[in-house]
């Protein structure tokens, strides 16, 4: 069973607005998250701050995470790279 093309783009959309409407979604906290993806919290703040990008297995967890909560897939656009400089650190 390969991988399929839907999959592939979702692994390599992960910016650090949809991160965080994932986790929200999922209704975690950034040490919960950190927990299923087997990362530290500081690495999910870091995401969501736009300091940093997951890639590779991070990134394909972070896509099973979405397809296990149902997270709804938008491509990534110019506007959702922007960080929120209001949103909290540890909902």
């Amino acid at each position: 069973m390969g991988v399929t093309d839907d999959r592939r783009q979702r692994d390599g959309s992960w910016d650090a607005e949809a991160i965080r409407r994932l986790r929200r979604h999922a209704g975690m906290s950034q040490r919960e998250l950190a927990e299923e993806l087997n990362a530290r919290q500081q690495t999910i703040s870091e995401w969501e701050r736009g300091e940093y990008s997951p890639r590779g297995t991070a990134a394909r967890l972070l896509t099973r995470v979405a397809e296990d909560v149902e997270f709804p897939y938008e491509p990534r656009s110019d506007a959702s790279d922007q960080v929120d400089p209001d949103a909290d650190q540890d909902d």
